[in-house]
């Protein structure tokens, strides 16, 4: 059914421009809501009628016309017919139906692929989470998604980059830090002291006990980042902290079976300068 689609398409294609040699419309065959109304539909009389100042229903029969001249392409269609303002809707004959089955018995794990996407570039960015805190229901259903999407865009023939989005900078990063050196310095969620915004779930005090304890993990380039000790020097606390968050995400994302291409960090913005540059380009 594939191929006879392709070959519709084609000609759907020619009788276009035959009507109207300018046409670049694209030619879309969609599948009717309801089994009574067949198996495809073209809008293309539509498309057409308005360029040429006719009735779109006048134009569907000249296209269904066109179409039944080839006799290939009548073989595999039992009939057609034209609905409400210039629909027209092909019903197919069992054995183009069944093709299908030859089709994936031929394909296999290639059944429905394609090159539509011609190897353009394609970014897709899911997941993204903030390194504040452990990934949650919301998240996987995110990585799901994405996942999903980004197979499928990559048996169209594009080239997809799977991209997670790490939002390492701010006020957020700002409040990890300041939670989890709340914590190492024995402040717990309801003493004074205690930050008012601040991050009170129990994995706070597992890192700030992993901090104490000077441990150390990897960061997003492989590269150990080693906790001081020291609570007082919060940079080191940020750095640790974002990074045992980052690891924990994930460790969880490959559980999960999920991959990235790339991982692009907020941070990196500010550090390699692309935000002093941008704000002086729009001075």
């Amino acid at each position: 059914m594939i191929e006879f689609t392709a070959r519709l398409t084609a000609a759907l294609q020619r009788t276009a421009i035959a009507l109207q040699p300018e046409f670049s419309g694209a030619i879309e065959l969609s599948r009717p809501r309801s089994e009574e109304h067949g198996e495809l539909a073209s809008n293309l009389a539509m498309q057409l009628a308005k360029p040429l100042k006719r009735n779109p229903r006048e134009v569907a029969q000249h296209i269904i016309d066109s179409i039944q001249s080839d006799a290939s392409l009548a073989a595999g269609i039992a009939r057609t017919e034209i609905a409400g303002p210039g629909f027209i809707n092909f019903h197919l004959q069992p054995q183009v139906l069944q093709q299908v089955v030859a089709e994936i018995e031929l394909s296999r794990a290639t059944f429905g692929h394609s090159r539509a996407g011609g190897g353009q570039p394609m970014l897709v960015e899911f997941v993204s989470a903030n390194p504040t805190g452990p990934l949650h229901v919301g998240h996987g259903r995110q990585g799901a998604l994405g996942d999903a999407i980004s197979a499928v865009l990559s048996t169209q023939g594009w080239a997809v980059q799977r991209e997670f989005y790490y939002n390492d900078a701010g006020v957020q990063i700002q409040t990890l830090a300041l939670s989890v050196q709340a914590r190492a310095r024995g402040v717990k969620p309801g003493d004074a002291g205690w930050p008012e915004s601040a991050y009170n779930g129990d994995y706070i005090a597992e890192i700030a006990q992993d901090f104490l304890a000077r441990k150390s993990v990897p960061d997003d380039q492989g590269r150990e980042v080693a906790a001081s000790g020291d609570a007082d020097d919060l940079d080191n606390v940020r750095r640790f902290a974002v990074a045992y968050l980052r690891r924990e995400q994930d460790l969880d994302l490959k559980t999960f079976g999920i991959r990235f291409d790339c991982y692009y960090l907020e941070s990196s913005l500010y550090t390699e300068g692309r935000v002093d540059a941008a704000v002086q380009r729009l001075q």
